[in-house]
């Protein structure tokens, strides 16, 4: 049974003026009126990492609506929204109480997605919330009274705030709710209809800065307005009929003058495979769930990538079959990011020109005259767009400026003039017949049967660090920090949350530990890491309670594993005995 709150109150008070260590014994769970406290973990000193605890609240007392709960996306919302609430109260509750993170209580702020999170659990039984606290100190000496009203009298109208269903806002709680189970069957309902995206009338696209995801306001944000030709109208569950313009399968083009909102569009439907809070702006903004972006990426690693579609007959003897590099060029590099893709599953790739490797996208008809075939190992992408729509089923949709040769290729062709999107594919079609591109298609087979499969050895994630057995940590939404090898994912585009990091680098070493086994491949590998999370949520990825976790997809999960430096995979033909 746990002890009453008076018995942590009568604890806290002996233990006033004693060195920090003796915090310890703190450790244990607490009977509040409506909750009970847990002390999970202890911090060693006023300046390190806070201490772990928790509040579990019975339902009786959170008193939360099995509307709020059911069906699965609702309960998610759900947890974002009570770890904003959370948060936020605790940021309205933080005072210093001492010396380094003395007095502070904190969980993770989410962003403007709507994502899976470990800091607030939800069942039939009740609501749980984990968070940090600093347990207050002077020096290295306790602060027990200031402990106790930390957690004996701030905590507590905290906790009633931010998770009783009573005391919270339900009218926003609602529309927080009713947003992400409109967006997942907007994004539901884009196959039946052979669309990969959709983007409704009246989005708002544009951000307001490059490290703040908020929407642009003023008088000169433009609402998306969707060209008549690729209007579609889809009946949501809450909103009713919504219009917007629907991006067929196939490839794309969005094309248009400097400044005009290309890129602008294309980073929305990045952010696509995500839900969104209400007045995001992108809240009706939906793409193909497997999407992913692609760019050049110098001086990646690569390990054992098949990249014959695109490069091969290497100069020097090396093996695209089975390319690997610690240090790749635009080109290797992009290739090998579309084949990492495909492997994990990808069906829609999204590019922008602007961050791709020129020598890989095109080769021109001047160009051909100048260099032949026989000297070129690239084959372009250009060369293979079509082929992965209609052989390999991925469509593409991509960012142009400054190469017309695509409208050979293209199904779709969207035009930006000043924000407003323009279908152009007749115009578009109509220029390509009446100014022939002159060059020849380089792409001599279709897309390959067989390619080469991975096979990850274990032995090669090596997660050790001094004196530490398992030493993982991440680099806020830049790197994650694995063993001794730091894994750069700086342009790992749809990545939104270091919470994603954190997890993603957890997720490395349950695949090391349960699943890369002789005989399994990388993709393999990938799809059962998400299928223990998706039916064990993100506890699975530690064996203690931990609150700053964020749900990730296998794109992301599979790329941080293809940039770890000392990864080694061997590697069989697609279909022989592994």
């Amino acid at each position: 049974m746990p002890d009453d709150v008076n018995t942590l109150r009568a604890l806290l008070r002996r233990l006033d003026g004693k060195g920090y260590p003796a915090y310890k014994d703190t450790r244990g769970a607490y009977r509040f009126e409506t909750f009970e406290l847990r002390i999970d973990h202890v911090q060693g000193d006023p300046f390190a990492a806070p201490s772990r605890l928790r509040v579990r609240v019975p339902m009786r007392a959170a008193a939360f609506p099995e509307s709020t709960r059911t069906p699965a996306i609702r309960c998610t919302a759900l947890r974002d929204y009570l770890a904003r609430a959370f948060s936020a109260a605790c940021d309205d509750a933080r005072e210093t109480l001492g010396s380094g993170k003395s007095g502070m209580l904190a969980m993770d702020r989410p962003g403007q997605e709507i994502l899976a999170r470990s800091s607030i659990a939800v069942s039939d039984a009740a609501v749980e919330a984990r968070f940090v606290a600093g347990l207050p100190a002077r020096g290295r000496r306790i602060l027990g009274r200031q402990a106790e009203r930390l957690l004996c009298d701030t905590l507590p109208p905290l906790v009633e705030r931010a998770l009783l269903y009573r005391n919270l806002q339900t009218d926003r709680l609602t529309a927080h709710l009713d947003t992400a189970e409109d967006a997942e069957a907007l994004r539901g309902a884009l196959a039946a209809r052979r669309l990969v995206a959709f983007v409704a009338d009246g989005a708002v696209l544009p951000r307001r800065s490059g490290i703040d995801d908020r929407p642009l306001e003023g008088r000169d944000v433009v609402p998306f307005q969707s060209p008549p030709s690729l209007r579609q109208e889809i009946e949501l569950p809450h909103a009713g009929t919504v219009a917007g313009m629907g991006v067929p399968a196939g490839v794309t083009l969005i094309v248009g003058g400097g400044y005009h909102g290309k890129s602008t569009l294309l980073q929305a439907l990045e952010r696509g495979v995500y839900n969104h809070v209400p007045a995001d702006g992108r809240e009706r903004v939906a793409a193909d769930p497997t999407a992913v972006k692609i760019r050049a990426e110098d001086g990646r690693p690569v390990e054992g990538v098949d990249i014959r579609p695109f490069i091969n007959n290497l100069p020097g003897g090396g093996t695209p079959e089975a390319f690997r590099t610690a240090n790749a060029s635009g080109s290797t590099s992009q290739a090998a990011n579309i084949m990492e893709a495909l492997e994990a599953g990808a069906r829609l790739l999204l590019l922008d020109e602007d961050t791709c490797a020129t020598n890989l996208m095109i080769r021109d008809a001047r160009m051909q005259a100048l260099v032949e075939k026989n000297g070129e190992p690239i084959t372009p992408f250009l060369d293979r767009v079509r082929t992965l729509a209609d052989e390999a089923g991925v469509g593409t949709i991509l960012v142009l400026g400054g190469s017309g040769d695509y409208f050979d290729v293209a199904d779709t062709v969207i035009r930006m003039d000043t924000f407003v999107p323009r279908d152009v594919t007749r115009e578009a079609r109509a220029i390509a017949a009446a100014h022939p591109s002159g060059r020849r298609t380089e792409a001599d087979l279709a897309w390959p049967d067989a390619l080469v499969t991975r096979y990850p050895d274990p032995a090669s994630l090596d997660p050790r660090k001094g004196r530490r057995e398992v030493s993982i940590k991440a680099r806020a939404l830049r790197a994650v920090q694995y063993g001794t090898n730091e894994i750069d994912l700086a342009h790992v585009a749809q990545l939104v949350d270091e919470g994603q990091v954190r997890a993603i680098g957890k997720a490395m070493e349950l695949a090391r530990r349960r699943f890369m086994r002789p005989g399994t491949s990388m993709a393999e590998v990938v799809a059962a890491v998400m299928q223990a999370v998706a039916d064990g949520g993100l506890d699975v990825l530690d064996d203690r309670p931990v609150g700053d976790y964020a749900a990730f997809r296998a794109y992301e999960f599979a790329a941080a594993v293809n940039r770890l430096r000392s990864l080694r995979c061997r590697h069989l033909p697609s279909g022989a005995p592994s």
